[in-house]
């Protein structure tokens, strides 16, 4: 399938040296340590992931997952267009059939009251003894 071919090599040219590190890092659990320092390229590192049935052109989901907790909107959004116009699979039927992301409260709600309202408290130096 031709469009998957371009969907990979478009990935590819928006992931820098940088942006691979993160993205392995993301996928620690499923690339042993000495692969991954093999894994130079993106192009290597979408191969990796199709040998070892992460990746194939009629699923991508484990890709939207990387680059969703790797915080790469432009990359997911490459992977669900792909999804949508090539596949046929809206957001919606994917909901059907799969568990929905919870989203998780942020930590500590009560420190976002305490940024907005200023300190409840106030340090004071210790009176020197002379």
């Amino acid at each position: 399938m031709a469009e998957y071919g371009t969907l990979l090599q478009d990935l590819t040219n928006n992931i820098t040296l940088e942006d691979l590190e993160q993205l392995k890092s993301a996928c620690k659990e499923d690339i042993p340590s000495e692969k991954s320092e093999e894994i130079t390229t993106g192009s290597a590192w979408f191969s990796f992931l199709e040998s070892h049935n992460k990746l194939d052109k009629d699923n991508l989901s484990y890709i939207e997952h990387i680059f969703e907790i790797s915080r790469r909107p432009d990359l997911l959004t490459m992977v669900v267009d792909y999804r949508t116009r090539v596949l046929k699979i809206s957001e919606e039927d994917e909901l059907d059939t799969k568990l929905t992301r919870i989203p998780i409260p942020p930590l500590f709600p009560h420190l976002s009251q305490v940024r907005e309202k200023g300190p409840t408290f106030s340090y004071t130096e210790k009176p020197r003894r002379e």
